[in-house]
């Protein structure tokens, strides 16, 4: 491959994860719209479902990382899903001080009842048609680009801009 082409293939790769991200975000929109909340909150219900599907739980503080929210806004984001029946908080660790957060059965179902058509697509449209062995060299890509991107992240940024006059 020439290195135009290896050029040209990187922007439209690039291209493809950045419009993946419009999505995902205009998913969170849509679900947040569905549901009756706040972006934040949607956002934040699917941090929490995530983790469960992945056999995991979050705690408050994790959660916060997640959405890069305070922790006192972080609080009132878990008063307010809380009291919408959306999650509860307990104590489940030997550790008392440790609060997990689980969604409640009702929002898993409504997640479900959302996201389920597209995840549908996506697994038996789109997945099937790769091998296994292609989709294990994706799977690595995506891990490698995230690898990147965290390590980035945690770098200083550049200056900030000299103010426009």
């Amino acid at each position: 491959m020439s290195r135009s082409d290896a050029g040209a293939q990187y922007q439209r790769i690039h291209e493809g994860m950045r419009a993946y991200g419009a999505n995902y975000r205009e998913f969170t929109h849509r679900f947040a719209t569905w549901l009756g909340l706040h972006s934040t909150d949607a956002e934040a219900l699917i941090e929490i479902l995530t983790a469960e599907e992945r056999g995991g739980t979050l705690s408050p503080a994790r959660l916060s990382e997640r959405i890069s929210l305070s922790n006192s806004a972080t609080t009132a984001l878990l008063n307010r899903l809380e009291k919408a029946g959306h999650i509860v908080r307990s104590r489940e660790h030997d550790d008392r001080r440790i609060v997990t957060l689980r969604s409640t059965p009702r929002i898993h179902a409504m997640a479900d009842d959302f996201f389920g058509p597209l995840g549908v697509k996506v697994e038996d449209t789109v997945m099937g048609r790769y091998s296994a062995a292609e989709l294990r060299r994706f799977e690595e890509f995506l891990a490698d680009v995230q690898t990147a991107m965290t390590a980035h992240l945690a770098e200083p940024g550049p200056p900030r801009p000299p103010e426009l006059g």
